[in-house]
């Protein structure tokens, strides 16, 4: 059921992007979504949520906006590889302390770092640019240097590789040892504990997995919107990711693929059709699964289906 949802996904976007090309972008763009969820859902795994996942896109957006402009002749997989270690060790070093914390200040300790990354990027103008960002200018990719649309078109296959190979790797971590620890931390964190393991040492990797994850979804924003702002790390943007990782479901990885097409969807012809009631309009459908999926679309799957 898995793999061939995967295909059929895969082999949909290939042929929208292909046919439509003015759906490169948004594909792009909701599969960074879903991949940034994807690492938000690690965390909510531990019954954790956080409010502040987005200041690792953001230092990863911005190390590819840094690089590009320092160095200009840089690939794209370069830049992309740069960002995610800058926010793999980002969340290595502010793991060790958030990790400590549980429940509401969890979510309310990420939420403050971000704010203060937010407000830094800001308030730096001769740095960052401000709120006016940094333009990237196209890199290479692979070392070719293509137009608008053949990059664009790459990028998605790039991201859509990614994509799957994030997904089954974090599938498996949630089969492992370590990942069916994580969800004990969830029910049951003294028995965790008596069992031999540690809960801070358990919560620290799975952190770090999240921030790494979340850093993919950065870097190839970055790449595909060729603008790095500081509203990448604002509180709202980690709030569509819960947003979409509640949607689909934190039980399974393909939770928050189903999220963020539904997201995006709904945001999209919303904002079409309704350009003043969009917000509403996404809330509302919040509302609405919770009220009916109260596991979001994957728990209902489960049900009917061997995931």
């Amino acid at each position: 059921m898995v793999y061939a949802l995967s295909i059929i996904g895969v082999v949909a976007s290939l042929l929208s992007a292909y046919l439509l090309p003015w759906t490169n972008t948004p594909i792009v763009i909701g599969l960074t979504y879903a991949i940034a969820a994807l690492g938000v859902s690690v965390m909510m795994r531990a019954g954790q949520v956080s409010f502040g996942h987005a200041m690792y896109a953001c230092l990863s957006a911005y190390t590819v906006a840094f690089l590009a402009r320092a160095y200009p002749g840089l690939d794209s997989i370069f830049l992309l590889i740069a960002g995610v270690v800058v926010a793999g060790i980002s969340s290595a070093i502010i793991g060790v302390f958030v990790v400590r914390y549980r429940s509401i200040f969890f979510g309310m300790l990420n939420l403050a770092l971000s704010m203060v990354l937010f407000a830094l990027l800001g308030k730096m103008y001769h740095i960052t640019g401000g709120t006016d960002g940094i333009r990237i200018n196209r890199p290479t990719i692979f070392g070719m240097r293509l137009e608008r649309e053949p990059f664009e078109y790459v990028l998605l296959v790039l991201a859509l590789v990614i994509a799957l190979i994030l997904a089954w790797a974090v599938q498996r971590y949630f089969r492992s040892g370590n990942g069916q620890a994580l969800a004990a931390i969830k029910t049951n964190e003294t028995r965790l504990e008596y069992l031999g393991f540690s809960a801070y040492g358990v919560m620290w990797r799975g952190y770090l997995i999240s921030g790494i994850v979340v850093g993919f979804a950065g870097a190839l924003l970055a790449l595909i919107q060729g603008l790095v702002t500081p509203e990448i790390g604002l509180w709202l943007r980690s709030g569509e990711y819960v947003f979409i990782a509640i949607l689909g479901g934190a039980g399974h990885v393909l939770g928050a693929f189903l999220g963020a097409l539904v997201f995006e969807t709904v945001k999209l012809a919303s904002a079409a059709y309704f350009p003043g009631l969009w917000q509403f309009i996404l809330g509302l459908t919040l509302i609405i699964v919770i009220f009916l999926f109260p596991t979001g679309f994957v728990g209902q799957l489960s049900k009917r289906f061997k995931l």
